[in-house]
């Protein structure tokens, strides 16, 4: 087993936002395994706040990859900055590109763990392989964890933290809408990055016209990338959701939809969000495999738009073949009746 207890340790990982939500059960087993440690983590500029708050951290370095540390210079200089503030006795990579496995390579620690792109493999300590193919995403990192000899592998799923000021922006938005502590909210994210994984604009219409005809509030998120499908969506609409869509930063996002009732969602971030401030999710899937990467919570109701999934290929691998009919199999009625499944006693107006 590697010591990972009294040590300063440093987690590199700069993939997108459900990718780094998935990451917290990690960072909880890894502080559990390493109560008197020093940890750090490396994450992308624009996701801070989605582990700022994270009482399992010490330190937080960004990266804003997309600007102005899109070089291998500005690379150098972060893993310098990191080796002489922190002066990490462990680096553990949970991605094996080449972005984030130069960094890695560049902060020349002690140790190095974890996955690598391979042109850097011959450099670490320990290579540890992610298990993409039986593993659930959240277990897959935790696994990197075990194969160092962690036995402890408990945790509390997805965690996302907010503080006072956001809670406080979200609870402003909701007051600015009228929306009172005893209205029913329904929350809704129709984008994704991948067209394929959207469900259509007119069924998510009928569906949040359903629950505005039944006496809740119904709204949207998402970020500012998402707002010509939310307004498609609002155009097809008898009746007038609350548009949160563009309205907030990630930790006020996660405050806001901490209200819901239930969130309807597409596969993507703010799904993983809503599992992180234990919503019930519904979730509508394909043509990636929610086993693998669907909602960490047993509290949840997947809707699925395929019945079996090779094992190994990839979900562009799929969408290329050309055979897959997308999310329109999955009825309006299905979904209505799964969301009325997850209501409580207590959510029913």
């Amino acid at each position: 087993m590697m010591e990972l207890d009294h040590k300063k340790i440093v987690v590199t990982f700069l993939m997108h936002l459900g990718d780094v939500m998935l990451t917290t059960p990690f960072l909880h087993v890894l502080r559990q395994a390493a109560p008197h440690s020093e940890i750090t983590y490396v994450v992308d500029e624009k996701l801070q706040d989605l582990i700022s708050e994270n009482p399992n951290l010490d330190h937080v370095v960004t990266v804003d990859k997309k600007g102005k540390d899109n070089s291998i210079g500005a690379l150098r200089r972060i893993a310098k900055e990191i080796r002489q503030t922190y002066a990490p006795d462990i680096v553990i990579n949970l991605h094996p590109n080449e972005r984030t496995s130069f960094l890695t390579w560049s902060i020349g620690a002690p140790t190095v763990v974890g996955m690598s792109h391979f042109l850097f493999r011959p450099f670490m300590t320990q290579y540890t392989r992610l298990d993409r193919i039986h593993l659930h995403a959240a277990d897959m990192y935790i696994d990197v964890l075990a194969q160092l000899g962690v036995s402890d592998l408990s945790n509390k799923g997805l965690e996302l933290y907010t503080k006072p000021e956001w809670d406080q922006e979200a609870d402003s938005f909701y007051q600015k809408h009228h929306v009172k502590d005893a209205d029913g909210v329904i929350g809704f994210n129709v984008g994704s990055a991948v067209p394929q994984k959207r469900w259509p604009k007119e069924r998510f219409a009928a569906v949040a016209d359903h629950f505005n005809e039944h006496g809740y509030k119904t709204v949207f998120f998402g970020g500012s990338m998402d707002l010509e499908m939310v307004k498609a969506v609002r155009d097809a609409m008898k009746s007038a959701p609350i548009i949160a869509t563009g309205q907030f930063g990630l930790g006020p996002l996660a405050a806001a939809i901490r209200r819901c009732n239930i969130f309807i969602t597409n596969d993507s971030g703010p799904m993983h969000i809503a599992v992180s401030q234990h919503v019930p999710v519904l979730a509508l899937y394909g043509p990636s495999n929610p086993a693998l990467y669907g909602p960490y919570t047993k509290n949840c109701s997947i809707l699925e738009s395929m019945h079996t999934y090779e094992v190994g290929k990839s979900m562009k691998k799929i969408i290329r073949e050309g055979h897959y009919k997308g999310l329109s199999v999955i009825p309006t009625e299905d979904v209505i009746q799964a969301a009325n499944a997850l209501l409580t006693p207590e959510d029913e107006l």
